[in-house]
């Protein structure tokens, strides 16, 4: 491999030189479609040749390293790494050590430097609000800048932990990247988190200062968030020294003696103009996921693997370049925030879109097609439960119409199983492939989403896996299944490619316990699914998803796509109740379109019919119930175990992460009218 020197800078000012392996840089693996260049691109199927991706994928595993160092040319480092992958003791491996870099460097110092300060980085867009701000790389830079400076003088130094409690609003990725400028590990909890689950986070992070706003704006109601992060406080054990608070003019908060007014303290500080360079191996930030047990585990991104696999996947995988618009409609809280709202987006030189509002209801079902309108996104991330929010309103889909939305290139959808009706009926109606994909806050980023070009999208699958990823349906024995279409759970093989996590924060014996202990040499996904004769991966539910109704296995999965096929029908939830005859029984709860005009006995009497038609006899539901919503949390998901729970009369904690309490005690008095749970 061939060496090049790079000569790395933070602010204007040189801070090394160092040498780095470029190899070339990686290859475009996307075709690059606009809509309106082909009749009907909803049905076109041009991704990747199987021949390319074939190359691909086998050089990602076979000559992992030589694969990952190109990748790796692509990103500044102010000191070369001194080999691309270091086995430690098993399940423990190492990317890129010895090298160092700083990511806020190369996402956003790094474009100044190169002369595109001018370019558009950040495009705030708050209908909740009413505000729409831009920032240039340049500004974004300068914002960073006084914000580091703020926490520096605070105290803040490398290695020290932040946390950050804010709503959707330019000030928190300022703190992301603050953070990541100084060499700060960060981790973001969802503005709004009840108090008791903010505490729990802070006294695991245990970090020097907390980074908070006033409120939170929903469409109906402000959410004050102090008082919340004041409740946390008083019950945690961990007190960081100060809290620092960014007064919105919708609420402003009322201040204790160790809080801190943001914009005075920024202020009064010095701006940070250099980059401060951390190990490849180091923490960028700590984001915490629930257990089986409901205990958040704190999952850790390094730094340079993460930076790597991002800047890679902008181009080969999410089809957006320099200078052109990404969006990702999700939330900082989550982990497609974290790599797809900031840190991806940035690092490939895009501009990328800050929304504060919801898919439907600020003002209508069109927010999402007058925002890739106004701001000409090209690629567009989205929970499909999102888009079935939009449906639900809009059944028809005629305020697509109603906006010029031919500047996108592509949709991608992940968070969730998407339903192949979701699938079909949003590729139609936008005219742009589909690619659904499936990752987890584990990962980083996609697990699967290729599409080999001569078979396109398959609804409901996740298609191909991505480089580095060896996945497998393991059987009882624990040994991967040779055979296709069986479906268990999945497992991917060991090293995991840069960009996933090295371990959880503080907790390596919980990392190999919950995630390397089942199956020697191979990351326990948590999810079950299949893998067909075309090598595309189907994930059909999280492995306690599958009811066992008289020794029949059915997957919940199956269900909820064939009654989510129904025209009534906007979303459901299949799970398994417990039957004192047949162990368990399908219960199914079903979220109809606006404006049904039939009973919900008709629309139920259907879905049975058709249940048994589409999945057989065995999987008949033994109820079906209509409610207004499901109870979800804030990502998408569905919260079955709850759902279940109530059903069998054994309620389970809800998360903190629920978007919608009220949704639970709907589903209970909906069992209850059903007579579940069973005598």
């Amino acid at each position: 491999m061939a060496a090049s020197s790079v000569t790395v800078r933070s602010g204007g000012r040189l801070l090394a030189t160092a040498r780095a392996v470029r190899s070339g840089r990686p290859r475009t693996l996307l075709a690059a479609h606009c809509p309106g260049s082909d009749a009907n691109l909803g049905d076109q199927r041009r991704a990747i040749s199987r021949a390319a991706y074939t190359e691909m994928h086998r050089r990602s595993v076979e000559d992992r390293e030589k694969f990952w160092a190109e990748a790796a040319a692509d990103i500044v480092w102010s000191k070369p790494y001194e080999k691309v992958l270091e086995k430690l003791e098993e399940p423990f491996y190492r990317w890129f050590p010895g090298g160092e870099l700083n990511v806020c460097y190369n996402a956003v110092d790094r474009h100044v430097d190169e002369g595109n300060g001018s370019r558009t980085a950040l495009i705030y867009d708050s209908p909740l609000t009413g505000q729409l701000r831009t920032f240039s790389y340049t500004q974004l830079q300068h914002e960073i800048a006084k914000l580091a400076g703020m926490l520096k003088h605070q105290g803040v130094e490398k290695g020290d932990t932040v946390v950050i409690y804010m709503p959707m609003i330019p000030e928190a990725v300022f703190a992301m990247l603050a953070c990541a400028r100084l060499g700060a590990p960060h981790s973001v909890v969802f503005g709004g988190f009840g108090a008791q689950e903010l505490a729990v986070r802070i006294d695991d992070a245990k970090p020097k200062v907390v980074l908070a706003a006033s409120c939170g704006v929903e469409p109906n109601r402000i959410v004050p968030y102090k008082p919340m992060l004041d409740g946390a406080l008083a019950t945690a054990k961990h007190q960081p020294a100060h809290c620092i608070v960014k007064q919105r003019p919708e609420l402003c908060a009322e201040m204790g003696p160790r809080d801190l007014d943001w914009d005075a303290a920024v202020s009064a500080a010095t701006p940070c103009r250099e980059c401060v360079p951390v190990g490849s191996n180091d923490p960028l930030y700590i984001l915490y996921t629930s257990g089986t047990t409901g205990t958040p585990k704190g999952v850790v991104r390094d730094t340079a693997g993460y930076a790597v696999s991002l800047k890679w996947s902008m181009g080969a995988f999410m089809n957006t370049f320099p200078g052109e618009t990404y969006w990702a409609a999700s939330d900082i809280g989550w982990v497609v925030g974290h790599s797809y709202i900031v840190y991806a987006p940035l690092l490939q030189g895009c501009a990328t879109v800050l929304y504060e509002g919801k898919p439907v209801g600020t003002p209508d079902a069109g927010a999402f097609w007058r925002v890739i309108q106004q701001h000409k996104v090209r690629g567009f991330f989205v929970a499909p439960t999102g888009l079935r929010a939009v449906r639900k309103e809009d059944p028809h889909l005629e305020f697509i119409r109603k906006y010029d939305i031919s500047t996108l290139r592509t949709l991608f959808v992940a968070g969730e199983r998407c339903d192949p009706e979701t699938s079909k009926t949003f590729a139609k109606a936008l005219g742009v492939p589909v690619f659904d994909n499936w990752w987890q806050t584990e990962t980083g980023s996609p697990i699967c989403g290729f599409q080999d070009d001569a078979i396109g999208r398959k609804d409901g699958s996740t298609s191909l896996p991505m480089p580095g990823y060896e996945i497998c349906v393991m059987g009882a024995d624990g040994q991967p299944i040779s055979k296709v279409d069986v479906p268990g759970p999945l497992a991917a093989k060991l090293p995991l490619p840069p960009g996933t996590f090295p371990t959880l924060w503080n907790n390596d014996a919980g990392y190999v316990k919950a995630y390397m202990e089942t199956y020697k040499g191979y990351y326990s996904t948590g999810d079950a699914g299949v893998l067909d004769a075309d090598g595309y991966v189907t994930v059909l539910e999280r492995t306690d998803d599958v009811i066992n109704v008289a020794a029949h296995r059915i997957s919940c999965g199956s269900l909820e796509a064939s009654v989510k096929a129904h025209p009534d029908v906007n979303d459901c939830a299949a799970v398994g109740a417990s039957c004192p005859v047949k162990g368990q029984v399908p219960l199914v709860l079903v979220v109809l379109m606006d404006g049904v005009s039939r009973t919900h006995a008709e629309v139920a009497q259907d879905l049975v019919q058709k249940v048994r038609q589409d999945v057989g006899p065995i999987a008949t539901p033994a109820a079906v119930g209509v409610v207004d919503q499901l109870p979800k949390t804030r990502s998408g998901k569905v919260l079955r175990k709850n759902i279940r729970g109530l059903a069998d009369g054994k309620p389970v904690p809800v998360p903190g992460t629920i978007e919608n309490p009220a949704a639970v005690d709907m589903v209970a008095a909906k069992l209850a009218d059903l007579g579940f749970p069973l005598a």
